[in-house]
């Protein structure tokens, strides 16, 4: 004698929606934890008075422009506002993290940096998926 095992029923509409919501208000809520994690400008870095941050970032092995932005901040600003989230559609916790860099021209005393840097991801051929370019200009209290 054998037994059926019932087949396993894929969720109807109203189930996969709300699955759907359900991970994206959870991704949404790990955002504004990190954002609240990060604090305040002033409060890791009291001697700064404002800072301007000129970002290109750069799609893939192209080279092709893919956002252009410049961020101000003052005191006041979260320091979230310090990582950018790769634009690739297949990258997953990669991203840039400009908070290193602020840190290494608050430590030097120096007004202005530039640089690039590569998404901390790599797809299977060890190819990273996009870069910026990054122009820092700090004014200290």
């Amino acid at each position: 004698m054998t037994t059926k095992i019932p087949a396993q029923e894929k969720p109807s509409g109203k189930t996969a929606r709300k699955n759907v919501n359900i991970e994206k208000n959870a991704r949404r809520l790990e955002l504004i934890q990190k954002r609240l994690d990060a604090g305040l400008l002033s409060e890791r870095f009291p001697q700064i008075a404002s800072m301007a941050i000129h970002i290109v970032q750069f799609y893939g092995v192209t080279g092709q422009v893919f956002v252009e932005r410049t961020i101000h901040m003052v005191p006041g600003n979260n320091l979230y506002l310090l990582h950018m989230t790769c634009m690739e559609g297949n990258c997953h916790n990669g991203g840039f993290d400009l908070t290193s860099k602020v840190e290494e021209l608050v430590r030097n005393n120096r007004k202005a940096g530039k640089g690039k840097m590569l998404c901390g991801k790599a797809d299977a051929s060890g190819i990273s998926h996009a870069s910026i370019s990054y122009d820092i200009s700090i004014k200290y209290s």
